[in-house]
Order: C-alpha cells, then structure tokens, then sequence
C-alpha cells in the first residue's frame, strides 16, 4: 500500500507544520522535566543518602572524602533516574495534548484557542482523573497558550474560527464587534 500522505495545513499554528510541533513540543516539554526531575531527585536522593547514614558518620579525613563520594553517587543517581522518568511523563503527556490539539482542529475545521481548551483539559482529566484544581491548571494554561496561538496567528494573517464567526455574524471584515447591524422588528 502506498503511504498516505498527511495533507498540508494552509495556516499551521505559530507557522510551524502540525508533525514538526508535536517533534519540538514533545522533546523541549521532555528536555525541561529531564531537567526539574533530575534536580528534584538528586536533592530526594541526598537526603535520603544523608538520612540513612547519619547514625555512622566518618571520623577521618578519607572516611569524610569517602561518605562525599558515596553521597555524590548516589545523588547524581538518583537525579537521573527521576530525570528520566519526569521526561518521559512530561513528554508523553504533552504529546497527547500537541495530538489531541491537532485532531480537534481538524476536526473542527479551523485553529483556534478553544482546540487547546478542549486538549489540555482533556489531557488535564485524563492525567488525574479530574480533580478540580488540576482542570482549573488546565483551563488556564489552555486560555493562555491557545490565546497566544491566536495573537500571533492574527499578527501574521491567519484566520481564527471564532473570529471570522464573528466578524460574520455582527458584519464586517474590518469593523469592531460593537458595530452589530438593525435588526427590523
């Protein structure tokens, strides 16, 4: 069978094409949690080294170089093993919501903040099985990062859905909202 080709978006978001996001997305989301993890489980490991040693601490001075290096490895051991699996969490959820977020606009037929409304709390519920703070962190983020989609798709021509509705619907392609034609009783 021939491969089928993934048709080409006539305004991709941020003017970067949909598989070359979901490339970028995933690996810049996977790169900063391989980094908060590996901090925030060298500093876990650190003191758990420390907790569990603290009944036999050295007396010499190569006993105290000793414990270092030992607490050192196992610092740097325990970073990057909560590295790795913050990266891959962080990854693979962001690449579900830059997916999800596609499907929606193609789906709709349009590119709008509201898909990433609709991904992040999607993937917000799925991710905790919806707890009210978790989707209110998704809301927002999906407020904030769709509506600065939309500033910059707008900056750079790219029609965005609920806009051209309403320019339809109260008239005009270059008139404000406010300006709402008679309507004859």
């Amino acid at each position: 069978m021939p491969r089928q080709e993934v048709p080409e978006e006539r305004h991709p978001r941020l003017s970067i094409p949909t598989t070359d996001r979901l490339l970028l997305g995933t690996a810049s989301s996977a790169s900063v949690g391989f980094c908060l993890g590996s901090v925030q489980g060298g500093q876990t490991a650190q003191l758990r080294f420390r907790a569990e040693h603290a009944h036999k601490m050295p007396d010499t001075t190569t006993g105290w170089y000793l414990y270092h290096k030992s607490k050192n490895y196992h610092t740097m051991n325990g970073g990057m093993r909560e590295g790795f699996r913050m990266g891959a969490k962080t990854g693979f959820w962001s690449f579900v919501a830059l997916s999800l977020e596609s499907t929606v606009d193609r789906y709709r037929g349009s590119s709008d903040m509201f898909s990433t409304i609709v991904a992040t709390l999607s993937v917000a519920g799925a991710f905790s099985l919806w707890p009210a703070r978790t989707a209110k962190y998704g809301l927002l983020f999906g407020l904030a990062y769709g509506g600065i989609q939309d500033v910059v798709g707008l900056a750079r021509g790219r029609p965005i859905g609920y806009v051209e509705l309403i320019r339809r619907r109260f008239g005009g392609s270059g008139g404000s909202v406010a300006e709402s034609p008679e309507v004859e009783p």
